[in-house]
Parts: C-alpha cells; sequence; structure tokens
C-alpha cells in the first residue's frame, strides 16, 4: 500500500531539498512529482534539455555521469518541464503529477494544462480542502511536492518533508481567508513575476 505525501515550499529551494532527500531514503523519482510556479521565467528549460539554476544543470556543467548523484541528471529534477495550469500559469513540472496536468509525460514540452491542479490533487487521494490550498499556493509562487510513498517508508517521508520547512497548510489556509480566499479558482488570473516577488516577502525563507 502506498500513502500520497505532500508539501507545499514557498521558495523552490525547501522543495528541491525535499525531492533529493526522498530520492535518498528509497522513494522512486518515479513516484515523486514537482509543480514549481514558474513565473519569473527561472526554470527555463537549457538546450541539452536540462532545467537551468538547477543541481541538475549544475551536475551537466561539471561532468557528474548520469544519476551520479542523488536528485542529479538520472533524478526527477532532470525532468522538469514547462506547461501552462489554467488559474495559475506557466509552471516548471516533472514526475506523476505532471504527466496527469498535461495528459502525458512530456519532457520539456511546452503545453497546456488538460485540467486542473485540485482534481489531479484529489484523484490522488489528497484532502480536497487541502488540495484548494496547494493549488493557491503555487499560484502565489510556490512549489509542491507530491509523493506517493510505501507504507514502510511513509514515517521516515513525512520526517523528510518537515525537515525542509513547508508551508503549515491549517495557518496558510487562515493567511489567505483573512484576505477574503475562500478556494481556488482555475479563471482567476495567473500572478505576475511582481505579485510572486511581492507574496514570497511575507513568508521568508527558512
Amino acid at each position: 500500500m502506498t500513502q500520497t505525501l505532500t508539501g507545499l515550499f514557498d521558495h523552490h529551494e525547501g522543495a528541491e531539498r525535499a525531492v533529493r532527500q526522498l530520492e535518498s531514503i528509497g522513494v522512486s523519482h518515479d513516484d515523486i512529482s514537482i509543480v514549481a510556479n514558474n513565473a519569473h521565467g527561472g526554470h527555463a528549460i537549457a538546450s541539452d534539455g536540462l532545467p537551468a539554476g538547477t543541481a541538475a544543470k549544475e551536475d551537466a556543467e561539471t561532468g557528474a555521469g548520469l544519476g551520479a548523484t542523488v536528485g542529479g541528471i538520472g533524478g526527477l529534477l532532470a525532468g522538469l518541464g514547462l506547461l501552462v495550469i489554467p488559474g495559475i500559469g506557466p509552471v516548471a513540472a516533472a514526475g506523476w503529477l505532471g504527466a496527469t496536468l498535461v495528459g502525458a509525460a512530456g519532457g520539456a514540452a511546452v503545453g497546456a494544462a488538460a485540467g486542473g491542479l485540485v482534481g489531479a490533487l484529489t484523484h490522488a487521494g489528497v484532502d480536497e480542502n487541502d488540495a484548494h490550498v496547494y493549488a493557491e499556493g503555487v499560484r502565489r509562487g510556490g512549489s509542491l511536492v507530491t509523493a506517493r510513498v510505501e507504507d514502510s517508508l511513509v514515517a521516515r517521508a513525512r520526517e523528510v518533508l518537515d525537515e525542509q520547512a513547508p508551508v503549515d497548510i491549517a495557518s496558510r489556509r487562515d493567511a489567505y481567508e483573512q484576505d477574503g480566499w475562500s478556494q481556488f479558482d482555475q479563471d482567476a488570473p495567473a500572478y505576475t513575476h511582481d505579485q510572486v516577488v511581492e507574496e514570497r516577502t511575507r513568508y521568508p525563507a527558512r
């Protein structure tokens, strides 16, 4: 049996570390997904197919071998592709959740998502109320890590996610609701780069 574990991170570095650590404890990168807001264009895909500015790209530039490091060229982070999600805008995504969104696994392909993030998350077993907060968090600049984890690894995987200080969903829901938010709206305009920057100043990196 597997359980779906999810962590929302205001800053992409925390999400990337979480992916690396999940892989290091034995969670297959086939069972991990990352969906990161790309309003700032920071997840551009280089000509070699690797995401610029990530550990995977750095590994390639320094001549590291395929799969030489956890989360390196052979890991999930090497598979980031670009797509657009209604209500969120441009994202960089990899893994099974990204494939669900775009309708097919797609390397560095650019395309329109076939379905919404809330629906994909709830289909994977995430509580619907939480799924709305996760989607809104990505809309506002966050990065979402979702993993399908075997029961034997669940406790350790939860520790791995917690070590990277993900967003407390209940607190974040309260913060959003204080601003008049009620649920994710895929018809709402995507955040601009400047709006994402402003939003991130509310939640300093930990």
